[in-house]
């Protein structure tokens, strides 16, 4: 299992900085928000990008993914009935797959709420699912060409009101029916469902073959091991299964502050990965 830091959390710091700190601290690699390096993933530099892979390659840290996918630019929605609004955010969608493959990252996460919502009424919503699930299917073969997986992130309501549980991201996955396209866990989010233990979920989709990444943080926001969550369980769930992917640690309340927040969730997980290693 690999130690990812989504990158954000560090935020504050010269890109650069970021990878050597995550380094140190005794990271894998780092997960990348597009949006801490460019506005609009269609116009990140070929020296963005070199800027990019020469500092985590100097720092011996991976860029393990990407995730906040279409926070920027403003007004993108795979779910909008504007044909223009949805085509821009599949060119997104398309753009963020590229860099994550020339970056060599493994995942890329599409949560972006705000730019899957569903209209109110019945008959709207189920059309906006049905954009939704095209834009997924449209995206598969860049994924497929770019030996990436792009997952669908089930996030709990009121913050989404569209792929609120794994089983919802499921069925989308099963839709499409790409093997680079899968869903993932999200421990905060998952725990907000309230539909199933996140152990649980790792039990029933891991070996199905459905998830390729798990986000890790606490209920209250904050980081691994800074909350009342306990994170053995899943770790020995993960461990069961033989998973061998990332575990982004995605806290969003970052306590005391961003650099502490990072050393202290690494040396929990990091504790946590050796104990349940041991035995």
């Amino acid at each position: 299992m690999k130690l990812s830091l989504c990158n954000e959390i560090l935020g504050d710091m010269p890109f650069p900085a970021q990878c050597q700190l995550a380094a140190d601290l005794g990271y894998d690699g780092i997960e990348l928000a597009p949006f801490t390096v460019v506005d609009d993933p269609r116009q990140m530099t070929a020296a963005q990008k070199a800027m990019v892979r020469d500092a985590a390659q100097s720092a011996g840290i991976a860029i393990s993914g990407l995730h906040w996918l279409l926070l920027t630019p403003k007004g993108l929605s795979i779910t909008s009935e504007d044909p223009a609004i949805w085509q821009r955010s599949v060119d997104v969608m398309r753009a963020n797959i590229e860099i994550c493959a020339e970056l060599g990252g493994e995942v890329l996460v599409h949560g972006s709420p705000a730019q899957r919502r569903l209209p109110d009424d019945e008959a709207g919503a189920a059309a906006a699912r049905t954009r939704a699930i095209e834009a997924f299917a449209a995206i598969a073969p860049d994924a497929e060409a770019g030996g990436v997986v792009y997952c669908i992130e089930a996030l709990a309501a009121p913050m989404a009101n569209f792929v609120n549980s794994v089983a919802e991201a499921v069925e989308i996955v099963e839709a499409v029916g790409s093997p680079q396209v899968r869903t993932m866990v999200d421990c905060c989010a998952a725990r907000a469902g309230g539909d199933d233990t996140v152990e649980h979920l790792i039990e029933r989709w891991l070996p199905a073959g459905m998830l390729a990444h798990i986000q890790v943080n606490d209920s209250d926001r904050r980081g691994p091991g800074q909350g009342s969550d306990q994170f053995a369980d899943i770790i020995a769930a993960l461990k069961r299964h033989d998973y061998k992917g990332w575990i982004a640690a995605e806290p969003f309340r970052y306590e005391p502050d961003g650099p502490t927040c990072a050393a202290a969730v690494a040396g929990y997980l990091r504790g946590l990965i050796e104990a349940v290693g041991s035995k």
